[in-house]
């Protein structure tokens, strides 16, 4: 209850110093200052009725717009806070100041300054208008991402092979099937050898899959499609009515996953072959395995899904949680060249200017949280997701389709 209490008073607080600056910048504007707290008002309403109806295991598309309209609404607010409370701290030690000097008449606070309130409002409107398009256009703005990575031991007949990784499809938030086709159309354009699937192909349960079956059916690879389980995939997020009833959602999973077209990896590996100039195939180990994540569902069993393999052979394995690469991948009795994984989503929120700046409040949950990394010789690959959860949108950190091709030094 003091929880409560405490957030309720910090969310007025919010709103009052935002008012301010609508107040301050806008004297005579009545209208506006009656539909600032119009606006608050509705919002709030909105958000305590979805909170109240909310379904852990049903991250429905009116659910994903309360959480869009909320962060549309706190963080330009949050930006105003910060420069009106920083003012008024200014305020007051102007104040003091001027009495202990003997100059104060009047008012112990001078007033407030116009022009910090048009800053705050103009800095807001930043934010403001970079969610809005993140929700109306970023969450289908699909990019594809090249790299070109050299081994010296990658088998000959390998040279110049493409793998297209995506990840984090979560089916259940999809509200727009042409931009969705146009996306699957973006990822056979790449005409790689392969396709690779890290992982969270729903939010929660199999029957979200179900609209987008003909879509994703349309994805196609010479040599295959390939998949993991992500910790979405399990069910494990959902109250079901019984244990029957959750291994039903995860065999109409696995079915899914045929249906697609996916030879869907849990705990295993297979050979990618090629014919190669001597009697001889030339091949590849593609390992995968189930979910493992640090503060996650571990299924995941690398021992033995790389049970059996030769320790010279050329490794690629699929893990849906990047933290598995630090905890076990880089250390692991076999050397694994590359590891795909996903999960992170990159917070579907930052900053990213090649060369200047790269940032996302997923940095501060995962050291490494998007892109490229090599440690120990071993690189790993993480991938910003296909989809969205939860916010309906992204901003700065676009849906990702990543093509990897691989050299021979």
């Amino acid at each position: 209850m003091i929880r409560i209490l405490l957030l309720i008073i910090f969310v007025f607080l919010i709103d009052w110093y935002s008012y301010q600056a609508f107040k301050t910048v806008f004297p005579e504007q009545s209208w506006i200052k009656i539909g600032f707290w119009i606006f608050s008002v509705f919002v709030y309403l909105f958000v305590a009725y979805g909170f109240l109806t909310f379904s852990r295991g049903n991250l429905s598309l009116s659910f994903g717009r309360l959480i869009s309209l909320l962060v549309l609404s706190l963080i330009p607010k949050l930006i105003v806070l910060s420069f009106m409370f920083g003012e008024d701290i200014l305020r007051v030690f102007t104040g003091i100041f001027y009495s202990l000097a003997g100059h104060r008449e009047g008012d112990f606070l001078p007033d407030r300054r116009k022009f910090i309130s048009q800053t705050a409002l103009v800095l807001s409107s930043i934010p403001f208008l970079g969610i809005l398009h993140g929700v109306l256009v970023g969450k289908y703005r699909y990019r594809v991402i090249n790299h070109t990575l050299e081994f010296d031991d990658l088998p000959a007949e390998f040279d110049g092979f493409t793998i297209t990784q995506i990840s984090d499809i979560h089916s259940g938030s999809f509200d727009n099937k042409k931009k969705l086709e146009y996306g699957i159309e973006l990822i056979n354009q790449q005409k790689s050898d392969v396709i690779l699937f890290t992982g969270d192909l729903v939010n929660n349960q199999a029957v979200e899959m179900e609209p987008w079956i003909e879509t994703f059916k349309k994805l196609k690879a010479p040599m295959g499609k390939y998949s993991i389980l992500g910790n979405h995939d399990y069910g494990d997020y959902v109250s079901w009515p019984s244990k029957e009833a959750k291994e039903a959602n995860m065999q109409r999973l696995y079915e899914i996953q045929e249906e697609l077209g996916f030879r869907l990896l849990r705990n295993e590996s297979v050979k990618l072959q090629k014919h190669a100039l001597s009697e001889v195939e030339a091949s590849i180990d593609l390992i995968g395995v189930e979910n493992w994540g640090k503060g996650f569902g571990q299924y995941g069993d690398l021992q033995k899904a790389a049970a059996n393999l030769s320790d010279k052979s050329f490794k690629i394995l699929l893990s849906h949680d990047p933290s598995h690469f630090d905890e076990q991948v880089k250390n692991f009795s076999q050397f694994i060249h590359l590891t795909l994984s996903g999960h992170t989503h990159g917070m579907q929120f930052g900053i990213e200017i090649p060369g200047f700046i790269k940032w996302s409040p997923a940095s501060l949950r995962y050291p490494k949280w998007a892109g490229l990394y090599e440690e120990l010789g071993r690189y790993l690959h993480i991938n910003r997701g296909f989809g969205f959860l939860a916010f309906p949108g992204r901003v700065g950190i676009w849906p990702e389709i990543t093509v990897l091709k691989l050299k021979r030094k």
